[in-house]
């Protein structure tokens, strides 16, 4: 699967259950450890955790095998490395604190449109 596919159908399982403002950061060129990360907030612990977990479905029903995940017993901040695309799905809180958007400034981001 090409990482832009990758890239998408992660959005997608974000999207699907109601993931809050997801971004996409292109960091090729940048970091050897990835091409995409895409940081999205839940509204709780659970939130978290079942928009972490329905990224994983997603990507393996497509032939994706994960990496590795950190984070998915905690719910305050799940990682989710695909290879091409790194996902972290935080609560708003943790994000803020973080501010991993500001940590890449400079790299190519962009916010994708989910429904309400």
């Amino acid at each position: 699967m090409q990482n832009e596919q990758l890239l998408q159908l992660a959005i997608a399982a974000l999207e699907d259950l109601k993931a809050k403002d997801i971004t996409t950061i292109d960091v090729r060129g940048k970091t050897s450890i990835t091409d995409f990360m895409v940081i999205a907030s839940g509204t709780s612990g659970r939130h978290v955790k079942s928009l972490a977990e329905n990224v994983l479905e997603k990507v393996k029903e497509q032939g994706v095998r994960p990496v590795g995940n950190e984070g998915l017993d905690g719910g305050e901040w799940a990682l989710l490395d695909l290879g091409d695309v790194v996902v972290h799905v935080m609560q708003e809180a943790t994000r803020e604190f973080y501010d991993l958007e500001r940590l890449w400034q400079g790299a190519e981001q962009s916010r994708a449109q989910h429904q309400e």
